[in-house]
């Protein structure tokens, strides 16, 4: 399992469309990927999930994975979550 801290730079924090976007980065994968904020977690191929997070730029993040591929799939949620264009 891999473990990091992510602080969330997407400009419009992580509202409905870039929520689903995750979600499709994620899914890209066959490892279990979770997000974790103040004692929640979820999955972070689940769009439902998700959205009960309401995450805004500024806001830390601790992503896991846990699979083959979860390096790689570390790798791409952090790129994607510190966008900042």
């Amino acid at each position: 399992m891999t473990k990091k801290e992510i602080t969330i730079q997407l400009e419009s924090g992580l509202e409905t469309r870039p929520v689903a976007l995750l979600v499709q980065v994620a899914s890209q994968f066959r490892s279990d990927i979770y997000l974790e904020v103040d004692r929640r977690r979820v999955n972070a191929k689940s769009i439902m999930g998700m959205m009960t997070l309401g995450l805004d730029t500024g806001e830390e993040v601790v992503v896991s994975a846990n699979g083959e591929d979860e390096n790689e799939a570390l790798r791409q949620i952090e790129a994607y979550l510190t966008k900042t264009n």
